[in-house]
């Protein structure tokens, strides 16, 4: 009894047409997400009621993303489907209702801005994963200070300290000088070990395919080279083989004539 192979999953036309209008706008709106966001979190001398706007506008973008998802849940043709393959982005989206959690609406922004900017390289490795690395890097510094800076018994208090906490992190070194000692600092810490992963391994296959490409070329090389030596051997043989036939020809013409000369 043989078993059938997994289907691939059904395309979603409706989304992809979705995704053409939305993309670049929800792409602009998650920069502004970030800056504002960073502004928050980084300039100390804001008023009370200029932090109160910048949350309002953070809040107003994350509920933009989650409008987002609701509609491609309602365009999916398999909806149930459609939520089981994207429980990740729900759980990004769930997961800021929490209040102790709220800085983790920055991380919906890299699913937005992921996205962009996996379809801009397409297939351009390298630049995707130092772009990947900067933004991560820099999103992750900037929510773990959020959720760090006030916590009594922080380690990570200033930016410096977030960034090297990240460098740490990311590169899965871990000297543990920094670490976070709050939930919300926490779940950032976890899915930047998760991102740094995934990226290590990004990494070592690009390193791996181009040791492969470059061996086959060489190979390739190698073998036009060999094929080439061949044919040139192949072509001096022939042409030695017909000053031999010559001389052979030759030689009989004149053995032919000297035969008719001795019988004439």
């Amino acid at each position: 009894m043989t078993t059938a192979p997994p289907t691939a999953a059904p395309p979603e036309p409706r989304i992809a047409a979705w995704d053409r209008y939305v993309d670049w706008p929800l792409t602009g709106l998650a920069v502004v997400f970030l800056i504002a966001y960073t502004v928050s979190v980084l300039d100390t001398t804001i008023t009370p009621d200029g932090h109160d706007l910048i949350e309002v506008l953070l809040t107003g973008t994350w509920v933009v993303f989650g409008l987002d998802y609701l509609i491609r849940i309602a365009l999916a043709e398999r909806r149930w489907y459609y939520v089981g393959t994207h429980l990740l982005d729900l759980l990004i989206l769930c997961l800021p209702m929490l209040r102790q959690l709220r800085a983790l609406r920055v991380i919906t922004v890299l699913t937005v801005l992921n996205r962009q900017l996996r379809d801009d390289v397409r297939g351009r490795v390298a630049f995707y994963v130092a772009g990947t690395v900067l933004l991560v890097g820099f999103v992750a510094s900037v929510a773990v200070l959020d959720a760090e800076r006030d916590a009594p018994g922080a380690t990570i208090t200033t930016f410096g300290e977030a960034l090297w906490w990240t460098v740490t992190t990311i590169s899965t070194v871990g000297y543990g000088d920094r670490y976070p000692v709050t939930v919300e600092g926490r779940v950032v810490a976890g899915s930047l070990m998760v991102a740094g992963i995934a990226l290590l391994g990004v990494v070592t296959a690009s390193i791996a395919s181009w040791f492969v490409e470059n061996l086959r070329q060489a190979s390739a090389a190698a073998v036009r080279d060999i094929e080439g030596d061949i044919g040139e051997d192949v072509d001096r043989a022939e042409a030695k083989l017909d000053r031999v036939l010559t001389e052979l020809q030759s030689i009989s013409a004149r053995l032919d004539a000297l035969e008719r000369d001795r019988t004439g």
